[in-house]
């Protein structure tokens, strides 16, 4: 069984699983299939705007995909996450990218 397989088989078993759903979309890019991964992350974000790591991956994807306005957006909505939640390495992380695009 492949992971993709596997993390669905375990997602009907918890659902609202954040790091599950969170490593389903890391394997959707891995697997190239962006749409897939946009998507996941997305959800998982209007779901739990405090699950920062998130933020990061999908700002990447969209960077990749050549939609850097709506990573810029992305970005931004992180770097408040991760201040709401006092998480400097996250904060740093994301400021960092958000810079590469915005400077």
């Amino acid at each position: 069984m492949d992971r993709i397989a596997r993390i669905r088989e375990m997602l009907v078993k918890t659902p609202g699983d954040d790091f599950l759903q969170h490593a389903l979309a890391l394997e959707y890019v891995k697997n190239g299939d962006d749409a897939a991964a946009k998507t996941m992350f997305e959800q998982i974000l209007i779901n739990n705007p405090g699950y920062i790591g998130s933020y990061y991956h999908l700002g990447k994807l969209l960077e990749r995909t050549g939609d850097t306005q709506a990573a810029i957006q992305w970005y931004e909505k992180g770097m408040a996450a991760a201040k709401a939640a006092a998480d400097q390495h996250a904060l740093n992380e994301l400021r960092a990218a958000h810079e590469d695009l915005v400077f």
